[in-house]
């Protein structure tokens, strides 16, 4: 059975686990502005005002992947390290990845 990518190494569990509630209820937030966002257009609401709410959903979403990034940095990447060989060459590189991911968006 392939290993998942997402774990700690050797917990079998995926790093973010013991702030899963704090994530999700952070995801419903967002997914809220979402909505909000939709009821805006629908209402046809002011342009600038609904820009403001997507500036503000857009950030709500970069803190998130920034908090997502630093836990993975600080538990899986070091876990990795700490293991060395090819793991640790891998989960530096998928970090790297999402980096260059996020500074695009």
């Amino acid at each position: 059975m392939a290993k998942d990518p997402n774990t700690k190494v050797g917990s079998g569990m995926p790093s973010y686990s013991d702030e899963k509630d704090a994530y999700l209820k952070r995801l419903r937030r967002i997914e809220g502005q979402i909505r909000g966002l939709q009821r805006m257009v629908e209402e046809d609401k002011y342009c600038i005002d609904i820009l403001t709410q997507v500036s503000a959903a857009t950030k709500a979403l970069q803190s998130f992947s920034l908090e997502l990034l630093d836990e993975h940095l600080s538990t899986c990447v070091v876990d990795a390290a700490k293991t060395g060989g090819r793991e640790a060459e891998v989960k530096v590189r998928e970090a790297s990845d999402a980096i260059a991911r996020l500074v695009r968006s």
